[in-house]
């Protein structure tokens, strides 16, 4: 005996899309609080890195008790940042196999934490080896931060992401910059290589706000505006010169490493509440659009069953529905029954109106994941000549920035060039190089 199948409906169709919504808004609502729980680890990631590399540079005379006590206080956000991940990591949360390969990766690192800081505690490694085990982890949190940016699918929730992205970005960024400056001050003596790390991290930090100014609300983007006219900003341009001017081997105030971690903090928190109020605007427009699409979904409910009830009265309705020959803009007259006040062309005009807001969404979705993905292969190009060349990141950059500005193409375009070349082209003597 054979099982009877109902056809698909129209309205079944509109209903499921508008369902679809919700729930995609209802993911994007729950991954706003993952990346708020990981910025604010990364946060105490930042000051614990800070604080180690001081400790360590000054043969542990300089902030023994500070130290300790950002430790005391990331821990908890470990906790939480694992609740998060075991609640994400439910197959109702929809969550993708790279998303929980980046969760694993992240808790890798965490799960190292306590090794890392007995190393610190007893000295036994070099300050410069700490941060970069500190950046190594803090990586990793930024990188699943720009997988949930890269999966959202809704306009107004990508522009957020994409902002959010690239401020927590330069936030990283400014913090290994205090860091880098910090382990030169504490040591009283300037690197060439640390020096070229810093001014690296200058640059890069322009760059990530540009995208950030791009991307977010000019609400916000003014109030980062007003924080660069702040005193602290004045008296970070004035340390930044001195390191950045100072030749190779040149002594260095030790007395203004506090001054600059002071400093630096400050210009890091003045990212930070930026990044908080964009979290929580993220959450606002996740909640306005569940509402929304949730009394759409009542309405198309509605509509749709009138129509049910209320069949058009004259079959020639479904050759006016179909017709070519009217014009673009043109609705069906009202076929419904007298006194219903329900007819064919409000279907006409839901579904247009659905039509016509997709096609709004995809062109600024098109926008945010231009952007995510020139940013993609800007790093892989670094990458690349990084492994091939043995280059350092800062000097792949300037080899793509350079090679940018000498043949007047953008950035991303040399970054595609370069990873369209053969291996072979990377193993030729550089004498011989095109």
């Amino acid at each position: 005996m054979y099982e009877t199948v109902l056809p698909l409906s129209v309205s079944q169709l509109v209903l499921r899309s508008r369902q679809l919504e919700i729930d995609a808004v209802g993911r994007l609502a729950r991954r706003a609080e993952l990346v708020d729980v990981i910025g604010q680890l990364i946060q105490g990631l930042q000051r614990e890195r800070g604080a180690s590399g001081i400790y360590l540079a000054s043969n542990a005379q300089r902030f023994v008790d500070m130290r300790r006590k950002i430790v005391d206080e990331v821990a908890p956000l470990e906790a939480r940042l694992r609740d998060v991940f075991a609640e994400h990591s439910e197959p109702a949360q929809g969550a993708t196999a790279k998303t929980l390969s980046l969760m694993a990766w992240a808790l890798l690192g965490i799960e190292s934490l306590p090794a890392l800081r007995g190393q610190i505690e007893r000295q036994a490694m070099s300050p410069h080896d700490s941060v970069a085990a500190y950046s190594h982890l803090i990586a990793g949190l930024v990188e699943l931060v720009f997988h949930v940016a890269d999966a959202a699918d809704l306009p107004s929730v990508s522009r957020l992401l994409v902002a959010l992205l690239h401020l927590v970005q330069a936030q990283e960024e400014a913090a290994q910059e205090r860091a880098v400056g910090a382990l030169l001050y504490a040591t009283g003596s300037m690197s060439e290589e640390h020096q070229q790390r810093v001014l690296h991290l200058i640059d890069a930090q322009e760059r990530s706000l540009r995208v950030f100014g791009e991307f977010a609300e000019p609400v916000l983007r003014a109030r980062w505006e007003q924080a660069q006219l702040s005193a602290g900003v004045a008296q970070l341009e004035r340390l930044r010169r001195t390191l950045c001017v100072a030749k190779p081997g040149a002594p260095l105030d030790s007395d203004l490493i506090d001054a600059w971690f002071d400093v630096c903090s400050g210009r890091i928190d003045a990212l930070w509440q930026i990044q908080f109020e964009l979290v929580k605007r993220l959450r606002e427009d996740c909640a306005v659009r569940i509402a929304q699409a949730q009394q759409d979904l009542l309405d198309s409910r509605g509509m749709l069953h009138g129509l049910r009830n209320n069949p058009p009265p004259r079959t020639q309705s479904v050759d006016r529905f179909f017709s070519t020959s009217a014009a673009p803009g043109a609705l069906p007259e009202p076929l419904g029954r007298a006194g219903t006040g329900v007819d064919t062309a409000s279907l006409v005009e839901l579904l247009r109106a659905q039509s016509s807001r997709m096609a709004s969404m995809e062109a600024e979705l098109e926008a945010a994941r231009r952007t995510l993905n020139e940013r993609k292969v800007i790093e892989r190009a670094k990458g690349v000549l990084m492994a091939r060349l043995g280059m350092n990141e800062e000097v792949a950059f300037r080899v793509l920035q350079k090679t940018s500005m000498d043949q007047n193409r953008r950035l991303v375009e040399v970054a595609e060039a370069t990873l369209s070349l053969p291996d072979l082209t990377f193993a030729l003597p550089s004498a011989n190089r095109p």
